[in-house]
C-alpha cells in the first residue's frame, strides 16, 4: 500500500474570538451543572448522576482552557508586536 501524501497544502488555522468562545462554553457547563444540581436525587435514582459530574468536570476543564487561551493570546500578541521574550540558553561553563 502506497503512503498517502496530500496533494495540496493545508489551509491556515482559523483564528477567531478564542477566549470568548472558551469562556462562553465554560459558563454554559457551569450553568448546566447548577441547573441539574436540584435534581441530583432523581439522577442518582436513575443511574444518571454522572451527567451532573460531567457538567462540573466540563466547567473545571473550561477554567483551565480559559487560562490557557488567555496566555496563548497574550503570547501571540507579544510576538506580533516584536516583543517576544528571548529564551534562556544554559551556558556550557
Amino acid at each position: 500500500m502506497a503512503k498517502w501524501t496530500p496533494k495540496h497544502e493545508a489551509p491556515e488555522p482559523l483564528e477567531g474570538p478564542v477566549v470568548a468562545t472558551i469562556t462562553g462554553g465554560t459558563i454554559v457547563w457551569f450553568v448546566l451543572f447548577l441547573a441539574q444540581l436540584p435534581f441530583y436525587g432523581w439522577y442518582a435514582d436513575h443511574d444518571r448522576a454522572w451527567w451532573v459530574w460531567t457538567c462540573l468536570a466540563g466547567g473545571g476543564l473550561g477554567l483551565i482552557g480559559v487560562w490557557y487561551v488567555r496566555r496563548r493570546d497574550a503570547a501571540i500578541k507579544r510576538a506580533a508586536a516584536g516583543g517576544a521574550a528571548p529564551t534562556a540558553v544554559p551556558s556550557s561553563e
